[in-house]
């Protein structure tokens, strides 16, 4: 058997010099039988204490540099599951991510790390979990600024308590108040929702630009109809934008305004064909669950090459190929409309071939087609049914987030709120123009901002439209309205939180965060 000793100069070194000078001590002097036994008693254990200590080290590496921390706070395990898997996922897009308790990180560590991940449950009535307690005690009695820092939070609780997941909102918070900078809003699971789970996947990544992890928890897609599609911005100087209208096969509708739409896109029908007819096989041949082997391999991604796929039956290709990962939309309309509408950006490659999801839904699946589809619902989103004037900001796409609003308040006969939006030029990216200038008419915006950079010299966005309205926000704000952000979040997004936190003071956006006054969809 082989022993590993420490290095010398390391704090075990020392602690093994010192047992061996008090063996000697000892030897060379004669006390009394009892104090001999305490005094080798007290030695063993100091010397256990900084071994162990040094192999903990030796297995845990230290937190900072270029690991990324994923800390839980987990009573029942599973937050502490979760947080392993999310580690996992981080690790197989190429970051080094680790995963341990909360309690573990200390003062020091949130003061030199620059990301951090938070999967944090709550136990019984708004309390921290054992592993987590420590934590929140020296986040609170500590004032040193964390403006370094960011993070994101999936929390974890049961709406049925009081205290939906108390902890974590104050945990949310005060990372907040002491000037952590919130990648995301939090995302908070009631009883472990399904839907919760893929957004927090989701968000992980966007961290790490890799869209093709497979999912821990899946949901069964339901059939839609592409009942319509139309171009909205023809001849644009940008990538064409498309209004689609979809309606689903049960002819249930049922979702809030704030809600997302995951589609589960398809393979264009040629590539399947051809792939079918290298191989030999029968793409209307059924499988066990009375699907055909074609509409199996549109929902998967295809292989490059070929290689020992030649001889494979239909199961066994099915099984070596992964699905295509869903994307999310969010949703444009009410179900009062009678359908669901998306705004998609048709996206490209450089190589020129499109995106998987929106090129699917702009153009290869044609009128008429099954689009896979299911809703999430998304509380960090929505609004309550009497909320006050509303303050809407976004920018492309992320018109629908606003529209779908806009379009419930109208509905509950609340009217009087401010858009800003922002695009290309006018006279192409004018998007749902003649609805927003009846909504202005009719008073229903008390304010309309179109703002479109490419129509003068020196580029304008939405952020500098809100920053010359500065005096008119505080009044709103300070009156009670609501703030909602839609659309980009490397740009338009982070501006207008850096904005806002600048024109209202962070003390003001941390009330405004945590009464739910200002609330975001950012992609």
């Amino acid at each position: 058997m082989s022993v590993s000793l420490p290095s010398a100069g390391s704090p075990g070194y020392w602690s093994l010099l010192g047992a061996m000078a008090l063996a000697a001590f000892l030897f060379s002097w004669q006390p009394p039988r009892e104090v001999s036994a305490a005094l080798v008693g007290l030695g063993y254990l100091g010397l256990c204490a900084q071994a162990w200590q040094y192999h903990r080290r030796l297995r845990s590496p230290p937190i900072g540099g270029d690991i990324l921390c994923v800390a839980y706070a987990s009573q029942g395990g599973q937050a502490r599951h979760l947080a392993e898997r999310s580690a996992a996922q981080l690790n197989e897009a190429g970051l080094t991510a680790q995963a341990l308790p909360l309690n573990e990180l200390s003062e020091r560590d949130l003061q030199r790390i620059s990301h951090l991940l938070l999967v944090a449950s709550t136990y019984g009535e708004g309390e921290a979990p054992d592993n987590a307690a420590r934590f929140e005690q020296y986040l609170n009695t500590s004032n040193g600024p964390l403006t370094q820092l960011k993070y994101a939070m999936l929390a974890l609780g049961d709406s049925r308590y009081r205290h939906f997941c108390g902890f974590a909102k104050r945990l949310d918070l005060r990372l907040r108040e002491r000037g952590a900078l919130a990648l995301f809003d939090r995302l908070d699971a009631d009883r472990g929702d399904a839907s919760i789970l893929r957004q927090w996947q989701r968000q992980l990544s966007q961290l790490t630009g890799d869209t093709t992890y497979q999912q821990w928890q899946t949901a069964a897609f339901e059939p839609w109809t592409l009942a319509r599609r139309t171009n909205l911005n023809p001849d644009s100087q940008g990538l064409p934008v498309f209004h689609l209208q979809l309606t689903p096969a049960s002819g249930r509708l049922d979702w809030q305004a704030g809600d997302i739409a995951e589609i589960g896109p398809c393979q264009p029908l040629e590539k399947v064909a051809s792939l079918l007819q290298q191989l030999q096989l029968n793409g209307a041949h059924c499988l066990a669950d009375g699907r055909t082997l074609a509409w199996h391999l549109a929902r998967r991604r295809l292989p490059a090459d070929l290689d020992g796929l030649e001889a494979a039956s239909a199961e066994q290709l099915l099984a070596s190929l992964p699905l295509l990962p869903h994307r999310d939309y969010s949703i444009a309309s009410i179900p009062a409309d009678g359908h669901l509408d998306l705004l998609v950006r048709c996206m490209t490659y450089p190589d020129g071939s499109l995106g998987l999801a929106s090129g699917w839904l702009c153009q290869h699946a044609a009128a008429g087609t099954e689009i896979d589809l299911r809703i999430r619902a998304n509380p960090g989103f929505r609004l309550a049914e009497n909320c006050g004037p509303l303050i809407l900001i976004g920018n492309g796409t992320g018109l629908a987030g606003l529209r779908a609003h806009l379009r419930e308040r109208q509905q509950l006969g609340q009217h009087g709120h401010w858009l800003l939006f922002g695009e290309r030029n006018a006279a192409h990216d004018s998007f749902f123009r003649e609805e927003l200038e009846t909504w202005r008419r009719t008073g229903h915006l008390a304010r309309l901002d179109l703002v479109f950079s490419r129509d003068q010299a020196e580029r304008l966005y939405v952020q500098h439209r809100l920053r010359d309205a500065a005096d008119e926000l505080r009044a709103w704000v300070n009156n009670g309205a609501h703030i909602l952000l839609c659309g980009s979040l490397e740009g338009m997004g982070r501006e207008i939180d850096t904005l806002l936190h600048g024109l209202l003071g962070t003390r003001q956006m941390t009330e405004l965060m945590a009464s739910g006054h200002y609330r975001r969809d950012l992609y």
